[in-house]
């Protein structure tokens, strides 16, 4: 969840689905532990499988899930498939609570994190629909006091719409009070953010924000006259019969809910403060019913939840005039664009939503135009991959159980005996800020390098023209990167901007611009050293070290996380003034700020809500 700079990387996205970051981190993992271990056999998925022969479906599905729980340590995991108005299976695996031997089931109740946007989102437009929210109007309209600082004066106002599809330009996350074992009420975010800046113009680009939804949530809660929570039950859940589902942590205590653990470690899962983003808890039974009240056009049993228009609108692609998003799609509160996961073809729309708290994943994807959906969780940290994979498998399956339309065989990408063309020599190299931080990208041996997160990487020019990252251990043994390797790297002059992109196949979106070191970069050469936090309080503890360095002419950021897997990321500091500079993520020009103030006469770097003070040189 960077802009989220205190954030670990298994849990944090920016411009990019989760499911993209978690490959990033997988390869980043591969890299730090350079494992040439290999597993056994996945399950080979059925050549072909017969008409609504759902009984193949659930056989091979369950034989996967063995695989993926064994092979990435996962403790629980249960998981639903849903027809239209009928769920075809619903099961558990494992346990969610394996020291008291607790199976996990169809009705064990999971932290479901960011698939709670979905359900925000479907109760801003229930509002929009009463009158009492217009999702164009600016958001300080429905949410009094709400207001931030901006570096683009003139460029539009924060609107409903731009929170539900990450385009506000507001930060990813206040990171104060994120994970805390007794947050403050999420609504104090309204005043908590006055002095801080948006990350971007409204509209410029997707740019996931926490933050954005939370305010959103804030909203609903000032519009309804009720607390959030009590709201949430009233309007959504109670009535599509999810008993077993709340936006009250108290639930994650319940006899039913799933305990969290790192692996297969059990570990306190802490509360997120940003409840109308990351907080409901639920069960695969209760969110089938939400699917199914997607298919019946917002009918659920004999109640309406939300008008079919509505449900329409939320499925429909609100950023195609959106340049820099190349031709990455969201909806309102979905994502239709599946870059980062297991895509499904020939499917028409793929809806879809993950979620992750520290402990806990999930994944829930719908095909509209088919009414099929899956939706898988599990309470272990390690199943990040596993339960994207899973979903997509087993919803692909039943696509062809329930249509004959089966998945196309996908051939890997050769590389290009030719010589590196002359363009790419030319204007690849440089330095990019990019999703996986500060890279810089240099000629080699006749084709092209990069340097990032402190190795050396060749960029393979493919037989289809684009690049792709690949790593060899002591420049001998080959390391799979997995998912990453398989992204085809290219470069575009976007809106002034040189950007650089990934394609995965026939979905495009940015990962990284590239930059220039800073001409002002003595403003701030004195705060160089080591930093520790001063005003951590009670929050969890997510960065073991934090340094600002000076390399090749850039100040850089430098976080090493807390939780493990072990991870430091380098973010490039951009100087706008002595007391100001910008954390720059895939473009610049925007990202959180950076700020020095005075507390009690001594220096200290503001940054998302957290007082760095310089503890060595």
């Amino acid at each position: 969840m960077p802009g989220s700079v205190f954030r670990p990387k298994p849990s944090t996205p920016m411009h990019v689905t989760r499911g993209l970051r978690a490959a990033i981190c997988c390869a980043a993992f591969l890299l730090a532990t350079a494992t040439l271990a290999s597993c056994t056999a996945e399950p080979t998925r059925p050549s072909r499988v017969a008409p609504y022969d759902y009984a193949s479906v659930t056989e091979y599905a369950t034989r996967l899930i063995r695989y993926e729980m064994d092979k990435n340590s996962v403790a629980g995991l249960s998981i639903a498939l849903v027809d239209d108005q009928r769920v075809l299976w619903a099961a558990g695996f494992g346990y969610a609570d394996r020291e008291r031997q607790v199976p996990a089931t169809a009705d064990t109740i999971y932290r479901v994190g960011s698939v709670s946007k979905l359900f925000t989102d479907a109760a801003a437009m229930r509002l929009a629909e009463q009158g009492k929210l217009d999702i164009d109007r600016p958001l300080r309209n429905f949410l009094p006091g709400f207001s931030i600082r901006t570096r683009y004066p003139g460029s539009g106002e924060i609107t409903p719409r731009l929170l539900m599809t990450h385009h506000s330009g507001l930060p990813r996350d206040r990171l104060k009070g994120f994970l805390n074992p007794h947050p403050a009420p999420f609504s104090g975010l309204v005043n908590e953010i006055r002095e801080d800046y948006t990350a971007y113009p409204p509209n410029l680009v997707y740019y996931y924000s926490n933050l954005g939804v939370t305010l959103l949530g804030a909203a609903i809660e000032h519009q309804a006259g009720m607390p959030f929570a009590d709201y949430m039950k009233q309007s959504l859940l109670d009535p599509m019969g999810m008993t077993h589902s709340s936006f009250d942590y108290g639930l994650a205590a319940s006899p039913q809910a799933a305990r969290g653990y790192r692996g297969l470690v059990p570990e306190t899962d802490p509360p997120f403060r940003v409840v109308p983003a990351g907080g409901l808890n639920s069960s695969v039974s209760d969110l089938a019913r939400f699917m199914s009240m997607v298919f019946a056009d917002g009918m659920s049993g004999n109640r309406r939840i939300l008008k079919a228009e509505t449900v329409a609108e939320m499925l429909r692609p609100q950023n195609t005039d959106v340049p820099l998003d190349f031709n990455f799609r969201m909806g309102l509160g979905w994502m239709l664009s599946t870059f980062g996961t297991a895509g499904i073809a020939n499917a028409g729309t793929v809806a879809h939503h993950q979620g992750g708290t520290l402990l806990f994943r999930s994944h829930l994807y719908i095909l509209p135009e088919h009414k099929l959906g899956v939706v898988v969780v599990s309470n272990s940290s390690t199943a990040g991959l596993a339960v994207d994979h899973i979903a997509a498998e087993t919803l692909a399956l039943a696509l062809e159980a329930k249509t004959g339309i089966r998945q196309p065989e996908i051939s890997k990408v050769q590389p290009d005996e030719k010589p590196l063309p002359d363009d790419a020599a030319r204007e690849f190299p440089g330095d990019y800020t990019t999703l996986a931080g500060f890279s810089t990208i240099y000629p080699c041996s006749q084709q092209l390098c990069a340097h990032t997160g402190g190795r050396n990487l060749d960029l393979v020019h493919g037989s289809d023209g684009l690049f792709r990252l690949d790593y060899a251990l002591l420049g001998l043994v080959h390391i799979d990167l997995g998912p990453l390797g398989e992204y085809g790297l290219f470069r575009r002059t976007v809106q002034g901007r040189e950007v650089l992109a990934a394609s995965q196949g026939a979905e495009q979106m940015l990962v990284g611009q590239r930059i220039s070191p800073p001409a002002n970069i003595d403003l701030w050469r004195r705060y160089l050293g080591e930093y520790k936090i001063d005003n951590l309080g009670d929050d969890i503890r997510l960065v073991s070290d934090i340094r600002l360095v000076e390399e090749h002419g850039y100040l850089l950021l430098e976080l090493t996380t807390e939780q493990p897997p072990k991870a430091t990321s380098r973010s490039p500091l951009m100087p706008v003034s002595d007391t100001e500079a910008i954390v720059l993520g895939p473009l610049s020009g925007g990202g959180a700020t950076a700020r020095v103030v005075r507390v009690n006469g001594e220096e200290r770097i503001l940054l998302s809500g957290y007082l760095l003070r310089k503890i060595a040189p």
